[in-house]
């Protein structure tokens, strides 16, 4: 049984400067143009690669995707799948278990992505990434999950998370 990488990545920060602005066209801020590229080199670092991106396409989550992205050593395929957008944990689930690639990053909103790492994380998990990840998931945190099998079979706590990687912990 194959083991699969599944990074779950929240959007970096965005800006609230234009109260006109629908949420869906909010662009990043400027901590979130500096965390950005921040996390990418920090999957690049690690050697964490996915071969597919499943990306929100609200503007912040797609600006966060083009500034991580730019930092990886490799293009990555990538799906801009409105279904993510302001999505609840069990329809980020039903989008992952759709993916055919064997390396997989999520890259979406809260309160569902936070929630979907949080029900994901099963036994075997890191204690520490574990008491980050309950603690909070904040802007641009990573968190990294082993999976084995197929995506068509994950479910809550079917996971194992390794890693949970804050923006103010790579500095």
């Amino acid at each position: 049984m194959a083991t699969r990488q599944l990074l779950v990545l929240r959007h970096a920060k965005s800006s609230w400067d234009d109260p006109k602005l629908a949420d869906f066209d909010r662009p990043l801020g400027p901590r979130g143009l500096k965390t950005a590229p921040l996390m990418g080199r920090e999957l690049a670092r690690r050697g964490w690669l996915p071969d597919l991106a499943l990306v929100s396409p609200a503007l912040r989550t797609r600006d966060t995707w083009r500034l991580v992205a730019a930092e990886l050593p490799k293009s990555v395929t990538t799906d801009f799948a409105l279904a993510l957008y302001a999505a609840a944990a069990a329809d980020i689930l039903a989008k992952v278990r759709q993916a055919k690639a064997g390396s997989l990053l999520v890259l979406g909103h809260n309160p569902g992505l936070e929630d979907f790492a949080r029900r994901l994380a099963g036994p075997g998990s890191d204690a520490g990434a574990l008491q980050k990840l309950e603690e909070k998931f904040p802007t641009a945190a990573l968190a990294r999950f082993d999976v084995d099998g197929d995506w068509a079979h994950l479910g809550f706590g079917g996971a194992r998370l390794t890693h949970c990687l804050w923006p103010k912990d790579q500095k």
